[in-house]
């Protein structure tokens, strides 16, 4: 099983809450750009970051980018305190997101989501208008690069105007 198929069976066996966002998203609208990540925009209810830090602590996740030997203390503490969290985990990388730039937090990123089998998982996919909004406002080189073909996924699903 592919990476993401791994973390999501952990995230969705742990009973978290959860949009997949990004590149598995984009994928899961039927881009053909690969991605090697999972970034999820989670719920920030105490209830779920009890969940979120108890199912991924087995995983050893680790502050992806920082100088070996920073203390970082895996809690769900942590992540009230925190918002976005860049990681490596023992499966591969994970970027949990309270908030995604151009949607909102959980809540925003949930209302109209696409509820669909991932890698055999049933998951919500952020829709594609709000995907098409977050690549927008994160305006990387890699964003605008894929907003080519997400734009064109979006125009080929609407019926003619």
């Amino acid at each position: 099983m592919r990476i993401l198929g791994q973390l999501l069976r952990v995230l969705t066996d742990g009973g978290v809450q959860f949009v997949i966002v990004g590149g598995g998203a984009a994928t899961a609208h039927g881009a053909a750009r690969p991605t090697f990540d999972l970034d999820i925009c989670y719920a920030r209810d105490a209830e779920n970051l009890k969940r979120l830090s108890r199912t991924l602590a087995p995983l050893h996740p680790k502050l992806r980018g920082a100088p070996e030997g920073i203390p970082f203390l895996w809690d769900a503490e942590t992540l009230r305190r925190g918002l976005n969290f860049i990681l490596n985990t023992d499966i591969g990388p994970l970027d949990l997101l309270g908030e995604v730039a151009g949607v909102g937090g959980y809540d925003e990123a949930r209302a109209g989501a696409l509820v669909t089998e991932v890698f055999g998982f049933p998951c919500a996919v952020l829709s594609l208008p709000k995907l098409i909004a977050a690549k927008r406002a994160a305006d990387r080189v890699k964003d605008r690069e894929a907003l080519l073909e997400l734009e064109a996924l979006w125009e080929a699903q609407r019926p003619d105007e």
